[in-house]
C-alpha cells in the first residue's frame, strides 16, 4: 500500500530549472525541491481562492489598471492575514511529513519565499483574471 508521502511526491509535478546544488542554503533547496513543485501542482485552487478573494471584496479588483492589480495583489498576499494563511494552508497540506518538519523548523523565511512565488504566479496570470467570468483552465 501506498503511503500519503509517496503519493504527494508522485503527484507532484517537474520544474526542469529547479536545481538543487551543495552550495545552495537549506532554505533555497527546500525552495526549489518542495515549495516550486507544490506550488504548480495547487496553480488552480490558488487562482480560485484569489478569485474567491476578490469576489468577497466587492470585485473592485476587475475596474483597476495593470499597475494597480499588481498593487492589489501584492496587498492582498502580504496584508491580509486570513487570505495568506489560507494560501500558506493549500500549499503546507501538501507538504510531506518530513518537509512539514523541515518547515516548522525555519517557517518565517520559508513563509516569505511561499508567499513570494504565490504571489507571482497570481502576477503571471493576470490575463486569467481579465473578466469576471473567468473560469480555470483545465
Amino acid at each position: 500500500m501506498e503511503t500519503r508521502d509517496s503519493l504527494l511526491l508522485s503527484m507532484r509535478p517537474k520544474i526542469a530549472t529547479a536545481k538543487i546544488t551543495a552550495n545552495m542554503s537549506a532554505e533555497e533547496c527546500f525552495q526549489n525541491k518542495t515549495l516550486r513543485p507544490v506550488v504548480k501542482l495547487q496553480h488552480d485552487i490558488v487562482l480560485a481562492a484569489f478569485k474567491n478573494y476578490v469576489a468577497k471584496h466587492k470585485n473592485v479588483f476587475y475596474d483597476l489598471n495593470v499597475e494597480k492589480k499588481l498593487d492589489y495583489i501584492e496587498n492582498a498576499i502580504h496584508k491580509d492575514m486570513k487570505f495568506r494563511n489560507s494560501l500558506k494552508g493549500i500549499i503546507i497540506g501538501q507538504f510531506t511529513l518530513n518537509e512539514f518538519e523541515l518547515y516548522i523548523q525555519n517557517s518565517s523565511a520559508l513563509n516569505k519565499r511561499m508567499m513570494d512565488i504565490v504571489k507571482e504566479r497570481l502576477k503571471d496570470n493576470l490575463l486569467f483574471f481579465e473578466h469576471r467570468g473567468f473560469l480555470i483552465a483545465q
